[in-house]
């Protein structure tokens, strides 16, 4: 799993704990729901950080509790 992978996997699960869509997580977070399309489609392979943050504004989190998961700890990307 790489760090795309993993953030994807992160927002999929935020979109199913609270019962929502793509298109609602994007229009809560600021955003047109192209980008978060684009990128869970795989289109768009990284967000930069200022979008991950309005996705976990629109979420109600922090970056600390999105992060907060075991699979973001073992990535095959990492750089060395």
């Amino acid at each position: 799993m790489n760090m795309s992978e993993a953030t994807r996997i992160r927002i999929q699960e935020l979109i199913d704990e609270r019962g929502t869509n793509v298109s609602d997580l994007s229009l809560k977070s600021n955003l047109t729901p192209s980008v978060l399309y684009d990128f869970m489609k795989g289109k768009t392979k990284t967000l930069n950080s200022f979008t991950l943050k309005k996705i976990c504004y629109g979420a109600g989190i922090t970056l600390k509790e999105f992060y907060d998961r075991e699979y973001f700890n073992n990535f095959d990307d990492v750089v060395k």
